[in-house]
C-alpha cells in the first residue's frame, strides 16, 4: 500500500502502526519519528501541498486532518480519484475512534487497537484520579502578538480537562480566540500554559505577561505543544503529561 500523509501526527502514527516503509510522501512539518522521515519525499506544507505531485506518486490513501489541511486540497485529491481518509478528533474518544479507522483501512487493526485501548485506558484513569479535587483555572496561549489562546472546542482543551483542568476561555465562540493581556489577568488562571508550538514561548515572554497582566510569575509554565494537540499514538503520553501540569498546578495552588 503506497501512503501519504498531509498531518504530521499521523505521519507518527503510520510509523508506529509499522507501515513507515509504507509512505512515498509527507508534509515538510512531518518531523517525527526522527531520522525516520528523511528519506520520505517532502509534498509541500500542510496548507500548500503539491497536489500535482501526490497525484503523479499514484498513492492509495492520503490522510488528511480537518483543521490541518484545506477542504479544497482533499476535494482536488478526491477529483483525481485518491481515496483520502480525514477525521478531526476533539477529544480522545474521537482520537481511539480516528486510530481504529486508520487501522482497519490500512490493514493494521491489531495495532490501532492496542494504542486506541491506551488511550481510553489512560483517559479513564486520569478522570478517576481526578474525582473529587479541586479544579485548576488555566490558559492555554498558542500565540504571541497578538495573544491567542484555545476555547472548549479544540483537542488540547479538552486533553487538559481530563485531569481537572478548567479552560477560562472555554466559552467564546472562536475556537481559537484573540485576547489581550487585560482579558488574561481578569481571568486570572491558576495556570498560563506557553505552548511551545506554533509559537515557541520563552522566557522573557513569560516575564512579559507575568509585568504586563500582573499574574504571579511562577503561574506561568512551558507546555510540550506537540504531547498535547498531537492526536494518534502521541495521545497517551500526551494524557499522562496533561495530567501532570494540572497536577504540579494544583499542589502548587493548594
Amino acid at each position: 500500500m503506497r501512503l501519504i500523509s498531509l498531518c504530521p501526527s499521523l505521519t507518527e502514527l503510520i510509523f508506529d502502526l509499522g507501515l513507515g516503509s509504507s509512505l512515498v510522501g509527507r508534509t515538510k512539518f512531518c518531523v517525527h519519528p526522527t531520522g525516520s522521515v528523511d528519506a520520505i519525499e517532502k509534498v509541500g506544507g500542510t496548507k500548500n501541498p503539491r497536489i500535482e505531485r501526490i497525484i503523479e506518486l499514484r498513492p492509495d490513501l492520503v490522510l488528511l486532518n480537518t483543521e490541518e489541511n484545506r477542504r479544497e486540497d482533499a476535494e482536488a485529491l478526491a477529483e483525481a480519484g485518491i481515496q483520502c481518509h480525514i477525521r478531526l478528533p476533539r477529544d480522545t474518544t474521537e482520537t481511539a475512534e480516528m486510530v481504529r479507522s486508520i487501522g482497519a483501512v490500512v490493514r493494521r487493526v491489531t495495532e490501532a487497537e492496542a494504542i486506541a485501548r491506551d488511550i481510553e485506558h489512560r483517559t479513564v484513569r486520569v478522570q478517576a484520579d481526578a474525582a473529587g479535587k479541586p479544579q485548576v483555572s488555566f490558559a492555554y496561549l498558542i500565540w504571541s502578538d497578538p495573544l491567542m489562546t484555545v476555547s472548549a472546542d479544540t483537542f488540547v482543551s479538552s486533553l487538559l480537562s481530563l485531569p481537572g483542568g478548567r479552560n477560562v476561555f472555554s466559552d467564546n465562540p472562536d475556537r481559537y480566540p484573540t485576547i489581550d493581556e487585560k482579558l488574561l489577568a481578569t481571568a486570572d488562571p491558576d495556570l498560563v500554559l506557553l505552548s511551545s508550538e506554533p509559537f515557541p514561548f520563552l522566557t522573557q515572554h513569560a516575564q512579559e505577561l507575568a509585568r504586563s497582566t500582573g499574574l504571579p510569575i511562577d503561574r506561568f509554565v512551558f507546555a510540550d505543544g506537540e504531547l498535547l494537540s498531537w492526536h494518534g499514538s502521541r495521545t497517551p503520553a500526551g494524557i499522562d503529561y496533561a495530567a501532570t501540569l494540572i497536577r504540579d498546578a494544583r499542589a502548587a495552588s493548594g
